[in-house]
């Protein structure tokens, strides 16, 4: 009897989870076909039987974004190379050491103190973990700021990473002036809806979209290796939205206008990049001038272009061609509104730097207090005597975040 109470408990089980897994099926195939609909996606009249291929004209396909997965394992490989046989050698050239981290003596209770408690006990908490341990306070002191430092990349790492960001949008931003300097749409906005759904797949376009696509996946999947900055929540954000805007762009033939807004975005933040390597290196007068630059260029594209020129087409231009919006028109104006509300947090940023350095000659942005440069001495709490030797010391918070 016990048996078969087992073998019928046994059975239910698998039938149980049988059921489960048709129910699973039934609501993802149901999700799958709204997801499609060919309301959200395409004006009326139009289906995606529509976009097959024919007559030598070449559409964009969903499915092709499955391949921005690997290539960003590709790109990951080639950052990896290009960080460690061209960053590394370039820094050495610029005076950037390897500086070695001096790990703090094992100690359970101050371990257990940091993690738990504080990164930045007062001097009371230092005295009563002093006598807790049975040191001088001279040594909590220093074991606290060792062992912050070990949390914080080391100059090297923080100007590979800034030196792969740069090479990619540079490349990216020559790349994208190639593709589209002899389009029509580059300098006639009105372009980009003529014809529209029915336009023809550039391979240029393709390469394009697979490149920033898989880039930004790339940086996705480096978050929790990457320098840690203060707005990371505002990159997460971002990078989420440029990768949806970019595939729903791609998957509703929207790609003339796509090319656009990834090339007024790239052509500004290569100049950010370019400060902050020289920033590492302690050129302060490059350091200064290639952000004033980066800031010349972030308030053109971002503050004027992108609202004046892009969103005008996204959001106005398209009531000419249809009387009848689809739902993708307010999905994707509602990520470049989000994209744009980024624009003006970071704007703002930039500007409060700007103006403290036009008034009172300093770079440095409030949460520069979070930065703690490392040390292998035992004197790490003493200020640099030397000052910088070409250095950009005052402003390298600002230039330690990444302004996409």
């Amino acid at each position: 009897m016990f048996y078969f109470m087992l073998f019928l408990f046994n059975k239910s089980g698998i039938i149980f989870n049988y059921l489960y897994l048709l129910s699973m099926a039934h609501i993802l195939k149901t999700l799958n076909s709204w997801f499609w609909w060919e309301n959200i996606w395409m004006p009326v009249n139009v289906t995606w039987a529509h976009f097959v291929d024919r007559d030598g004209l070449v559409f964009p396909k969903p499915h092709q974004l499955y391949a921005t997965i690997p290539y960003a394992f590709i790109l990951l490989i080639i950052r990896f190379f290009s960080e460690r046989y061209v960053a590394i050698p370039l820094a050495k050239a610029l005076g950037i050491k390897n500086v070695r981290r001096v790990k703090p003596q094992p100690n359970p209770v101050l371990e257990s103190y940091f993690r738990e408690c504080s990164k930045h006990p007062s001097q009371s908490e230092i005295q009563g973990l002093a006598k807790k341990c049975n040191c001088t306070v001279r040594l909590v002191e220093k074991w606290f700021r060792r062992r912050r430092n070990l949390e914080i990349p080391t100059v090297l790492r923080k100007f590979q990473e800034a030196f792969w960001r740069f090479s990619f949008y540079l490349t990216s931003s020559i790349a994208g002036f190639i593709f589209l300097y002899d389009k029509p749409w580059f300098y006639d906005i009105w372009q980009s809806w003529v014809g529209y759904p029915f336009q023809t797949l550039l391979p240029s376009q393709y390469w394009y979209y697979m490149a920033e696509i898989s880039f930004y996946w790339s940086l996705l999947f480096t978050l929790g290796i990457d320098n840690k900055r203060k707005d990371f929540l505002a990159h997460v954000v971002h990078h989420l939205a440029a990768i949806g805007l970019m595939s729903g762009s791609w998957c509703g033939n929207y790609v003339r206008l796509g090319t656009l807004v990834m090339f007024v975005h790239d052509t500004a933040d290569f100049w950010l990049e370019a400060a902050k390597m020289f920033n590492y290196a302690r050129w302060e007068k490059t350091c200064n001038m290639l952000f004033i630059i980066f800031s010349i260029a972030f308030f053109i594209t971002r503050i004027i272009l992108f609202p004046f020129w892009i969103l005008r087409a996204t959001l106005y231009q398209p009531t000419y061609y249809s009387t009848t919006p689809v739902i993708a028109y307010f999905l994707f104006n509602g990520q470049l509104l989000i994209l744009q509300g980024l624009h003006l947090y970071w704007g703002y940023l930039i500007f409060k730097i700007l103006r403290r350095f036009i008034f009172l000659k300093d770079l440095k942005d409030d949460r520069s207090d979070e930065e703690e440069e490392d040390s292998v001495t035992d004197n790490e709490e003493e200020p640099a005597k030397n000052g910088n030797k070409n250095g950009c010391g005052s402003s390298k918070h600002l230039l330690n975040s990444s302004h996409h």
